[in-house]
């Protein structure tokens, strides 16, 4: 029988990438973004660890959609209370939220379970340029 690799927590190194979302697509950034996360890059992957790295995504606000999504895709939420749905296009959160829009594709291209909350909390985005990670060398990725 094969036996499955489990890397020791020593061995586990973390290193941080920084992206930058200038005219990327939204879902075709967020599945890079989502394996970085993982740590699907790695050699040491392992599905139930977090062998993954640290994610800074800059200038959130410059991400595109392609077709009308721009105006159709729509972001839902609930407060919890009768009558508490809100709904809101792309655009509109675009120019309320813009990290809101990268963070949730994201996160639903990570694990549903304790797993996944770890691995987002990884995942650090900003609207523009400027980023208070600079301590942490982050190295370039071009996707």
């Amino acid at each position: 029988m094969f036996k499955t690799y489990i890397p020791p927590v020593q061995e586990i190194e973390k290193k941080w990438y920084i992206v930058d979302a200038t005219d990327k697509r939204l879902g075709r950034l967020a599945t890079e973004i989502a394996s970085i996360l993982r740590g699907k890059n790695k050699p040491t992957f392992t599905p139930n660890m977090d062998t993954g790295d640290f994610v800074i995504v800059i200038n959130a606000e410059k991400v595109s959609v392609t077709g009308r999504k721009r105006e159709q895709k729509l972001y839902r939420r609930h407060s919890g209370r009768p009558g508490g749905m809100k709904v809101e296009t792309f655009e509109q959160l675009q120019a309320r939220i813009p990290e809101r829009i990268i963070e949730k594709a994201v996160k639903g291209m990570l694990p549903k379970n304790a797993l996944g909350r770890k691995l987002f909390t990884n995942l650090k985005v900003y609207a523009g340029p400027e980023h208070p990670h600079q301590a942490q060398q982050p190295e370039t990725v071009n996707l």
